[in-house]
């Protein structure tokens, strides 16, 4: 269940509620029987399960267990040398 909070007008008293959807919405102050409002405040929600940024790449380690591949690594491999024609001609 969802919790608001709610304003009065009159004398600027802040109240939470522990409320369901279906609920009426409140309507007076228990301080001073005035008309309140609800606010709109920021939630805060935990998102759970795998798929989720906090789940599968936050705690992941930056480290490789191979080292990254460099320039130098690639040019010290000679590439293979390009097979040579036999001329079948003699």
């Amino acid at each position: 269940m969802p919790i608001y909070e709610y304003e009065c007008e009159k004398c600027g008293a802040i109240e939470e509620v522990l409320q369901r959807f279906s609920d009426m919405p409140l309507a007076k102050c228990k301080q001073c029987s005035g008309k309140l409002h609800r606010l709109i405040s920021h939630s805060s929600f935990h998102l759970k399960g795998s798929g989720w940024y906090v789940t599968d790449y936050a705690s992941k380690s930056q480290s490789c267990s191979a080292p990254p591949k460099t320039i130098a690594d690639s040019s010290s491999k000679k590439p293979d040398e390009p097979k040579k024609a036999i001329d079948k001609t003699s």
